[in-house]
């Protein structure tokens, strides 16, 4: 079978992609293509005027995009105008109530059966004719997509992605045809009518035209939806790419949980590796050809073989080159862009197979609304996040579309999946909860689109939740969003991002989740004051660092359970090192230039045996607050080789990535000879002090930091004071004793005379100073102190970071 995806327009065609020889008006019925651009939307819609601007603009550049000809809007006129089916469909649309379901539907059904009856005008059949012969060639076995491209689709304040019908695996000239006049006819379903009437379109002044396409083998090979930018907070750094086996109307419609990338455009532009995160998803289904397609159904779901589910569906070279091929499109078009993209099995080629401007964060404004629980619940269900918000309502758990009278607006919508079909129910939902999809799935963008959150992939929620139950979606708490149960209560605060006063202090952020970041850099900030190692093993890796060291060693059961986390990644180190680079990297890539200060792992022993095979290596600890922790465990011999992994993933980040803003912080540092002993570990580990730009600073927690501050300070580029640990020790507290917890003060007169100390040592030094601990971000005087001994920067955690800073700025007079 010949894999050939970009035909070249045909020898000797006339200019405006008509066949040669024919009359004007069979001219007018067909373009190529390779002779289209942008300037050709009201000609072939926005989707095939686009393939047509990058095929004729971009292939120099290295974007591959299959050829293929189109119908015009003007023969989709005549189709309709020459039989007189236009006078009759607006007549039947004049005075429908899109509102009605049963007359949307009934309306929509008996429009679309009028024109797949309609015949073809002949000359508009002979030119489709001609056209197929010229693209199939010789090939009988070729096959097609051929999807629909509306004149009022894909415009920058107005998405109709997915409004119109796409059918793959389309072969032989008459289904062609039959797929044209189905084309045609989905410009009237119901989800259709509907959009334009909400978004106020006339039905007469949006046109069809269908273009045909080679299809890409991505059947046997990978496809998924890719952004140029975070579909969730409009972080711009970043390209967000979703895969998944078998072609991509399954991660489309949500039928398939994909796996996820980011990738780092500075980084990538510099020609260094670019993959900040990969993300493994279920992938138990796949879309592939039928085996006869001629017959009616061409398509079908087939289950993944469940070793290939474990896996990557890319490589990180092929992450790269998709990622490449989006920047080329981005900056040509000028603008944030939702591309579609293919791997053909047969020949491992990359292909864009549509590409249109995102339409929802790139219009965001630069107010930050920030959801907050205020109250707790029962997690029932958790998922992927989609968007920040929470909403709350009764669950109407909807199986069919057939069953939209029984939903009213304000209820949350929970069912198994959605598709296009569905729009006209989700505008009405306060929330959406579906078992399948991804983050590009239709559930997701319309949820987008409509500004409600929506937990996707939950996998049980159809069951889990109880239809008429109250409940409350968060998607406010990262990455993962929550279904509670009840009504919990919640807050929304607004604050306009570009009109925050002067302060005579830095104001940096405490970030310990990754899949955050994106969206905290949309606060002001000054960077991050405090990324917290041991939040991302946690998160990333939760498994102890040397289970994963001594793998081949440990019993069968637990070796079973760690290999099948880690299947994805070369080894068990490799997994470590790129997990923890992964965590690393958002974080310093979201709140790049500035600096992303990451704080070594401080896990005490009793933290580390609750990670898997944890029990095998830690001790027993009474007070494991006061143990083995921190700079004393990176000296011991049982602790070197984990502590080598850690550094070797910030070495990664930094001198690989080129993320030379991450700055490293070593805590609970005992006496001067330890920090003398960690810089010099740092250094064996390819992390030198001064080298590459690098910060080593020294969490100043500890009483003999302080009375000891210019010793320290001869080892370090400054200190980070850490006030919880600080205050424990000062005062004799056990900080997680209820017992005493109402004397844990910051502000207790003994805990400041140690602060300043350590403040002033710094300033006579000229070396940094700030402050990472919870006292300023808990108690504004104690902010307002600070400011007064002179400290550089507070980092606080990004809940409090708004109001600390309109705070300062009421209390404070700019320096």
């Amino acid at each position: 079978m010949s894999t050939d995806t970009t035909p070249e327009a045909p020898a000797g065609s006339t200019p405006n992609g008509g066949v040669p020889g024919g009359s004007a008006d069979e001219a007018d019925n067909v373009r190529w293509f390779a002779e289209l651009g942008l300037a050709d939307l009201e000609v072939v819609g926005g989707k095939n005027a686009s393939l047509g601007e990058m095929i004729s603009n971009l292939a120099d550049a290295g974007v591959s995009v299959p050829d293929g000809f189109a119908t015009t809007a003007a023969a989709y006129q005549r189709f309709l105008g020459d039989t007189g089916l236009a006078a009759r469909i607006a007549e039947r649309l004049r005075t429908l109530d899109t509102d009605d379901v049963r007359a949307l539907s009934a309306a929509g059904t008996e429009i679309r059966r009028e024109v797949v009856e309609q015949p073809f005008p002949s000359a508009l059949e002979a030119d489709i004719r001609a056209a197929y012969e010229r693209l199939a060639g010789d090939d009988a076995e070729a096959s097609f997509a051929v999807r629909s491209s509306a004149t009022a689709e894909d415009l920058p304040d107005a998405s109709f992605a997915g409004q119109q019908e796409t059918f793959l695996n389309v072969r032989g000239i008459d289904a062609v045809l039959q797929a044209v006049r189905e084309v045609y006819a989905s410009l009237y379903n119901d989800r259709a009518i509907a959009y334009r009437v909400h978004h106020g379109f006339d039905h007469e002044s949006v046109s069809l035209s269908a273009g045909v396409q080679r299809m890409v083998r991505s059947d046997v090979g990978a496809s998924g939806v890719l952004f140029t930018m975070d579909t969730e907070s409009g972080f711009r750094d970043a390209v967000f790419i979703t895969s998944a086996y078998g072609l991509g109307e399954g991660v489309v419609q949500g039928a398939v949980n994909p796996d996820e990338f980011y990738v780092y455009k500075p980084a990538l532009r510099a020609g260094r590796p670019a993959v900040l995160k990969r993300g493994v998803g279920e992938k138990a289904t796949k879309m592939v050809y039928t085996a006869h397609a001629e017959v009616g159904r061409t398509t079908e779901f087939i289950d993944v073989d469940p070793a290939d589910r474990r896996r990557l569906s890319l490589t990180d070279d092929e992450v790269h080159e998709l990622a490449r091929q989006a920047l080329k499109i981005e900056e040509h078009y000028g603008r944030p862009m939702d591309i579609e993209w293919g791997k053909d099995g047969l020949t491992g080629q990359l292909m864009i197979l549509q590409a249109r401007p995102e339409t929802v964060q790139s219009r965001a404004g630069t107010t930050s609304e920030r959801y907050r629980l205020t109250g707790t619940g029962d997690v029932v269900v958790e998922g992927r996040a989609i968007g920040q918000k929470i909403g709350a309502g009764a669950v109407r758990v909807l199986t069919d579309i057939d069953e939209m009278d029984s939903f009213t607006p304000g209820d949350v919508l929970v069912a198994d999946m959605t598709d296009p079909d569905w729009e006209p129910i989700m505008k009405r939902a306060s929330a959406i909860v579906t078992n399948r999809g991804g983050r590009t799935c239709h559930a997701a963008i319309i949820a987008r689109e409509l500004g409600i959150p929506a937990v996707v992939g939950t996998g049980t929620a159809t069951r889990a939740l109880r239809d008429g139950d109250p409940v409350t979606v968060s998607c406010a708490e990262g990455d993962t969003g929550l279904v509670y149960a009840g009504e919990v209560g919640f807050e929304v605060a607004e604050t306009e991002l570009d009109a925050m006063p002067e302060i005579p202090t830095k104001i940096m952020m405490n970030v310990g989740t990754p899949e955050q970041a994106f969206a905290f850099s949309r606060l002001p900030h000054a960077g991050v004051g405090l990324a917290r190692l041991e939040f991302i093993i946690n998160r990333q890796i939760g498994i102890h660092p040397r289970a994963l060291l001594e793998l081949e060693t440990l019993e069968p059961e637990l070796k079973a359970q760690i290999t099948e986390r880690i299947v994805a990644y070369p080894s068990a180190r490799d997994f470590f090192v790129q997990r923890v680079a992964e965590g690393v990297s958002m974080i310093a890539a979201a709140f790049a230039p500035e600096p992303v200060i990451v704080r070594m792992s401080d896990f005490k022993s009793n933290e580390y045996a609750n990670l898997l095979g944890g029990e095998r290596y830690e001790p027993h600890e009474e007070n494991p607050m006061l143990g083995y922790r921190g700079a004393s465990r990176y000296l011991s011999a049982d602790f070197a080789d984990c502590f080598a992994m850690e550094c070797e993933a910030l070495r990664y980040v930094r001198d690989e990535m080129g993320l030379t803003n991450v700055k490293i912080m070593i805590p609970f540092v005992r006496t001067v000879a330890e920090i003398e002993g960690v810089v010099r570990l740092l250094g064996e580990h390819g992390l030198r002090r001064g080298e590459n730009g690098l910060s080593v600073v020294m969490m100043c927690e500890l009483p003999s930091n302080a009375l000891l501050a210019h010793q320290f300070l001869d080892h370090v580029d400054g200190f980070s004071i850490g006030s919880n640990d600080m205050t424990q020790l000062v005062l004799g507290l056990d900080r997680d004793s209820s017992l005493v917890a109402g004397s844990f003060d910051e502000r207790n007169p003994a805990v400041l005379a140690v602060l300043e100390m350590a403040i002033t040592a710094c300033l006579e030094r000229g070396k940094y100073v700030g402050i990472c601990g919870q006292g300023p971000s808990d108690h504004p005087d104690l902010a307002e102190w600070l400011v007064a001994q002179g400290i550089e920067s507070m980092s606080l955690n990004p809940d409090t970071v708004v109001d600390t800073w309109l705070h300062l700025a009421r209390t404070s007079r700019p320096a």
